[in-house]
């Protein structure tokens, strides 16, 4: 596979997928500032995606077929729609565990609802 096809994989279905590519103009002396700040954006990014999938990892071990008897999470493109659907499944048919679980990844995704 020639190098341009890989790269352009990586970023549309590999784990740059979900990044964007920001070319900004600022002094000299704060170039540093400006790439350690979107070191950290990344690391958080990934760190989000790491904790909803351990969430629905956790949740499918739990709840299995009880929740998600109706739902295939694995035609979702994106991880955070994935975790959405698993929050809502387990708001709806869950026990009260379940229901706590969802509430928690529903604030982990941003949602006021």
């Amino acid at each position: 596979m020639p190098v341009k096809e890989r790269i352009k994989r990586y970023r549309e279905t590999g784990g740059a997928s979900d990044l964007v590519r920001v070319e900004v103009l600022v002094p000299r002396a704060r170039r540093d500032d400006i790439v350690n700040v979107a070191a950290e954006f990344r690391s958080a990014h990934r760190a989000e995606k790491a904790r909803l999938a351990e969430f629905i990892r956790i949740a499918t071990e739990r709840y299995g077929l009880r929740v998600f008897d109706n739902i295939d999470i694995e035609t979702l493109p994106d991880l955070r729609q994935k975790a959405r659907v698993v929050a809502n499944a387990l708001m709806e048919r869950g026990d009260a565990r379940a229901y706590a679980m969802g509430r928690k990844m529903v604030s982990q995704l941003g949602d006021g609802r």
